[in-house]
């Protein structure tokens, strides 16, 4: 059996103004060839389809488009929820989809057989049984109770979602047993583990609730395919526990990332090997830092990976020289002319240029909620302990946000 591991497309992405429809279709493009040319039996997305509940029309005729071309090749698909998707649009087609021989798993199904799914193989012989567990929300698992504190609520949720996982290994088993007990299960997950490392482009999923899943807490499957951390990586070293990361550069800390999705090769006795495949950039981006004249240098360098009709997205941080006033007219001089585009201009504010911190306004493009929460917490004189205990408050009410 072999499985093609990948997670976190967010079709319909804008950063920073700046539409990844082209990247997205490329990728796309490149995902069916693979497809093809590794004669992939089944293709699992471990959530994050989508980058907002509400995607634009030209990213759901992506996601359609893809589906209809994958279903030519032979390959089955599994899509999975992830807390970026909308569990309503992602549900609303899935009767619709499984017609292409797509199956759809938009959130916690109100009967858990509903994600015990038998992946076949290319001659339609069952090759693995997959515990299809997209992102879970708290609500779908666990009932809220009065007077919880912080960890309370967090080693609750723990205990929900590891009961979740256990128990849909359990009917994975009974489905084996009916199958002929020869089959190697494998499971999936959208949510952040213990020791992963993350990017400045991934939202906090659990937060103030459960701020990450311990590995041993995961049921005893031959490969656990997750999603969420854009960052490709083994879990804890293990090489049966993984993160295939975002086929794209979602933020510029990701830049200099090889993107990568996973063929995964199962066999009777289970994991058999775990091959990265890399994924070409489509769009470069870089993040280059210095004073105006090492900025000119490198901003000539940069420009040697641009073409006119593909400039390198470039995030300049001025150091030194932060508190000129027309930074902006100075590093547009310095881009003249080249296949270059600066996306975000930052101001790196040393000791002596606090002075005329507030003289110099940031964008709110520049900053994100939790930028404002640090530095408004950073100018109090507080202890340690309340510091903490109001990050937790922030994070509890942001949670209860998006839920």
């Amino acid at each position: 059996m072999r499985l093609l591991h990948t997670s976190d497309w967010h079709l319909g992405q804008h950063f920073m103004g700046k539409t990844r429809q082209a990247e997205h279709q490329a990728f796309c493009a490149w995902l069916i060839d693979q497809v093809r040319e590794q004669a992939v039996d089944a293709l699992l997305i471990a959530g994050d389809v989508f980058d907002t509940g509400a995607p634009p029309s030209y990213a759901r005729e992506q996601y359609n488009r893809f589906i209809v071309e994958l279903r030519a090749t032979g390959c089955e698909l599994v899509v999975l929820g992830g807390n970026h998707d909308s569990v309503a649009m992602l549900g609303e087609s899935k009767t619709l989809l499984a017609q292409l021989g797509s199956r759809v798993i938009p959130g916690v199904c109100a009967s858990m057989e509903e994600q015990v799914l038998v992946l076949h193989r290319r001659d339609g012989a069952p090759g693995a049984i997959l515990c299809a567990i997209p992102f879970i929300r708290p609500r779908e698992v666990l009932q809220s109770q009065a007077g919880q504190s912080a960890e309370d609520k967090q080693l609750s949720l723990q205990q929900a979602i590891q009961q979740h996982y256990l128990e849909l290994f359990a009917l994975a088993e009974a489905r084996r047993d009916q199958l002929g007990g020869e089959l190697p299960i494998i499971a999936s997950g959208h949510l952040t583990t213990v020791g992963a490392s993350a990017s400045d482009s991934v939202r906090e999923i659990y937060v103030g609730s459960l701020e990450a899943f311990p590995t041993s807490a995961f049921p005893p499957a031959a490969y656990i395919a997750l999603g969420h951390i854009h960052r490709p990586q083994k879990v804890g070293g293990l090489e049966h526990i993984r993160y295939c990361g975002s086929p794209i550069a979602l933020s510029f800390d990701e830049a200099k990332q090889q993107k990568e999705v996973l063929l995964v090769d199962l066999d009777r006795s289970g994991l058999s090997a775990v091959t990265a495949l890399p994924v070409p950039c489509f769009q470069p981006l870089l993040s280059l830092r210095g004073t105006l004249k090492e900025l000119e240098q490198a901003i000539a360098m940069a420009a040697a990976q641009g073409r006119p009709e593909r400039p390198v997205w470039l995030e300049v941080q001025v150091a030194t020289d932060d508190y000129l006033s027309d930074l902006h007219v100075r590093i547009a001089a310095l881009c003249e002319g080249l296949p270059v585009e600066v996306l975000r201009i930052r101001r790196e504010r040393g000791a002596a240029a606090l002075s005329l911190s507030r003289q110099t306004r940031e964008t709110l493009d520049e900053l994100s909620p939790d930028d404002v929460f640090a530095r408004r917490l950073a100018s109090e004189a507080l202890d340690e302990a309340l510091q903490e205990r109001l990050r937790a408050l922030y994070r509890d009410t942001l949670a209860q946000l998006r839920d």
